[in-house]
């Protein structure tokens, strides 16, 4: 759905049942930005009060304002809040990219399904493959600063263990838009802060799987491991909030302590 210039009465319309629930709160708080509810340098109600007023859940704010922050329209300020930073016209309405959570919900519909394929068709020589990533994977979680080239490759290796090449496209797809999508680039990046890792022992199962070349076992594994990732990240980004209330906390501690001491 378009934002134009719309009334109050096309506000309050029944919402587009095909539009995901955080696109349609990102426009309602660039609606309030644009009226003028929020201006420039106003801090946007907190995560909590959002999700009661909006009746939505609290990742679902967080979407929404992660939505608004890559628009540069927000800035998200460690141990404050959200603060408006922008005030834009209804021409500025935000574009949404896919987010980090649509795309595991799609990995994990494709990439369960792969591993069933593959779990009939993967050779001796990929599932060794499979077994020196899943190390590698493990080496990359404990060095500093490491990437994440390992749990990729493991992924890649499935869908060409597939020996479709329609599915490989797919999650080759899949993991690109992973890379460029701004918004997943930033929930990433807070996730990484966070020190969420992929988790060596869930790609173990999901190789053993293939091993034993079970098809029910790898898509099982796969879909547990993929949600288990959507957790890890919703988890990371409350504790990330949590932490820089913390931090912002025991500096003023900190602070009033040297005042006192002063």
């Amino acid at each position: 759905m378009e934002v134009g210039v719309r009334s109050q009465n096309a506000r309050t319309a029944q919402p587009d049942s095909h539009s995901r629930l955080y696109k349609q709160l990102a426009r309602h708080l660039f609606d309030d930005i644009v009226s003028g509810k929020y201006g420039v340098g106003d801090r946007l109600p907190a995560e909590r009060e959002l999700a009661a007023e909006h009746n939505v859940s609290r990742p679902t704010v967080r979407e929404a304002i992660i939505a608004l922050e890559v628009q540069g329209l927000i800035e998200v300020r460690v141990g404050s809040g959200a603060y408006v930073c922008e005030k834009p016209g209804y021409a500025d309405a935000p574009g949404f990219n896919v987010t980090a959570f649509e795309l595991i919900e799609a990995r994990r519909l494709i990439e369960a399904e792969a591993a069933a394929l593959a779990a009939t068709q993967i050779t001796d020589e990929e599932l060794d493959q499979l077994d020196a990533l899943v190390k590698q994977i493990a080496a990359e979680n404990s060095a500093e600063g490491g990437t994440e080239e390992a749990d990729r490759a493991f992924h890649l290796l499935i869908a060409r263990a597939t020996r479709n090449a329609a599915i490989v496209d797919v999650i080759e797809h899949l993991w690109r838009m992973r890379a460029s999508s701004p918004d997943i680039a930033l929930l990433l990046a807070k996730a990484r802060a966070a020190q969420v890792k992929p988790v060596v022992h869930e790609h173990e199962i999901i190789a053993a799987a293939l091993r034993r070349r079970n098809p029910d076992e790898a898509r099982a594994a796969m879909r547990v491991h993929l949600a288990a990732v959507l957790d890890h990240l919703l988890f990371a980004t409350e504790e990330a909030a949590v932490e820089q209330v913390r931090n912002a906390a025991r500096d003023k501690r900190e602070r009033f302590a040297a005042l006192r001491a002063g």
